[in-house]
């Protein structure tokens, strides 16, 4: 494949001497073989250009990077955001990709809203798959792990892989970082789904607007420009909703709102049953009931949110709505872990900031027999060398909606794991029913001894993940901890 064709169909300037032919694109120097395509961009820890000597030396036909970047010996693609101009020219060399791709968006709820419309898809009859935090999950259920939003060659080489193995559709995640990056760039996405919109990751933008507007760029520059937008519009909270429609609104995408103030597709009722709720809802002039087998009020929001993009990208209805009555859970996301021996339930989710850790605790609430002296007992904890800012409002969310709250270690990385639950723990503003414990393994087994019949034990934070990260550089080490696991053995006696 030519380079100069790359470059034409990217819609790029063309470049003197790209008559070469392509094999790859690689942004990590250690994979370049004769014939790539190498992207060296400034980073916040080190600059990638520093590599672009050992990638020519390794057979690099062509640099993408800034303009005034030394590249001695390969072409010079020269551009003033070098991480995009990569990605469109990735995207032509990585074919074919699925014909139907949608993205979700959102702080809390993008990997269930994924993975949900892959499982509706699929249930409609597509062969459809899903990316995103889980990894890649296939039509045939099977799942490879991986980032949120992997890096554009991962990306691109996963759709097209999936392509070449027959699926049709697909649903991923779009993280914020992802779309400051240029991560998922170069492909036609049909549709995009906003979910809800709180404070998280501000060590990397610093401001909630500037963490907003990383997050629009799926409606302002991703989303074809006769694409869809589905909006959750859930009430008098959905401020970031309306503006979200706004950025939909002016690019003239179409724009469907999901929720209790829903156009689109309107939840008009909720009512919680025991192993789930039943869900009246509204659509093109009809009300129908789902029994929707999963709980809370934000499950139900995502599986609305996936019902949403499925109809918008040409779903049966009549299909759609019997998909979500049979949605299974997601990994880690308000997954029942196992039931104690005095007979309480575990559940483990995902929540790591306060608004997904108070929505967590409000879906659990309402199957806690309050009646007979049911408590609801968090186990949580807060990333080290992440948003500090969150951690008094995740011990202020515990104090004001758990019964017993356990604030332990969750990924404390560089630093002084100590701190980081005593900076949680001033949260609580000295609430006697929050403590600590130190050590996770631990602070679950001291939530398992205490529960009685009738509690309901949640451990959220780190859901579907399989280690526990200590120290950070080249101190680094990810213990193997699995929250599920855990909680089992645990229940089984093996707390220690």
């Amino acid at each position: 494949m030519k380079l100069a064709g790359l470059i034409e169909r990217a819609g790029l300037q063309p470049v003197d001497g790209a008559d070469v032919t392509v094999t790859g694109f690689a942004i990590d120097h250690r994979k370049v073989a004769p014939g790539t395509v190498f992207g060296a961009f400034r980073g916040e820890r080190f600059n990638a250009e520093d590599f672009i000597p050992a990638a020519i030396e390794a057979g690099a036909v062509a640099i993408v990077t800034s303009g005034d970047a030394a590249v001695e010996g390969a072409i010079h693609i020269a551009s003033e955001e070098p991480r995009r101009t990569f990605a469109q020219l990735a995207a032509q060399f990585f074919t074919p990709v699925p014909a139907t791709v949608v993205a979700v968006t959102g702080t809390n709820g993008k990997t269930s809203t994924a993975e949900m419309t892959r499982q509706i898809w699929r249930m409609c009859g597509e062969r459809a798959a899903s990316i995103g935090t889980l990894g890649v999950t296939t039509p045939d259920e099977s799942v490879s792990t991986g980032l949120t939003t992997p890096d554009i060659v991962t990306f691109l080489g996963n759709m097209s892989g999936l392509a070449r193995e027959g699926v049709t559709h697909v649903a991923y995640e779009a993280s914020s970082h992802g779309l400051s990056q240029f991560r998922n760039e170069g492909l036609r996405v049909k549709a995009g789904a906003f979910t809800n919109f709180s404070q998280d990751h501000l060590d990397y933008h610093q401001t909630m607007e500037a963490y907003f507007e990383a997050k629009m760029r799926l409606f302002d520059e991703v989303i074809e420009p006769d694409g869809q937008a589905i909006i959750w519009d859930g009430g008098e909270e959905s401020v970031w909703s309306s503006r979200a429609i706004e950025h939909a609104a002016s690019r003239n995408l179409s724009v469907l709102t999901v929720g209790e103030r829903g156009t689109f597709l309107r939840l008009a009722a909720r009512e919680a049953t025991q192993l789930g709720q039943m869900l009246t809802i509204e659509h093109e002039g009809d009300t129908r009931k789902i029994k929707l087998p999963l709980i809370g009020a934000y499950q139900a929001a995502n599986a609305l949110v996936s019902a949403g993009l499925a109809l918008a990208t040409g779903a049966d209805k009549g299909l759609v709505f019997d998909a979500v009555s049979r949605l299974q859970p997601v990994r880690g996301r308000l997954e029942r872990a196992v039931i104690t021996q005095a007979g309480a339930p575990v559940y483990v989710d995902y929540a790591h900031t306060a608004d997904a850790l108070e929505a967590a605790i409000a879906a659990l609430r309402g199957h806690v027999d309050a009646g007979k002296g049911g408590r609801l007992i968090a186990v949580f904890g807060a990333g080290g060398d992440r948003d500090t800012g969150k951690r008094g409002p995740m011990g202020a969310v515990a104090a004001a909606a758990a019964d017993i709250a356990i604030v332990t270690d969750d990924n404390p990385r560089g630093e002084d794991p100590a701190a980081i639950r005593a900076a949680v723990i001033e949260g609580a503003a000295g609430a006697d029913h929050v403590r600590a414990i130190a050590g996770r393994r631990e602070a679950i087994a001291a939530a398992i001894g205490e529960a009685g019949a009738h509690d309901i034990i949640l451990i959220a934070g780190k859901g579907h993940e399989q280690g526990q990260i200590i120290g950070s550089g080249e101190t680094m080490r990810v213990l193997p901890f699995d929250d599920v696991q855990v909680a089992r053995e645990c229940a089984a006696g093996g707390a220690a």
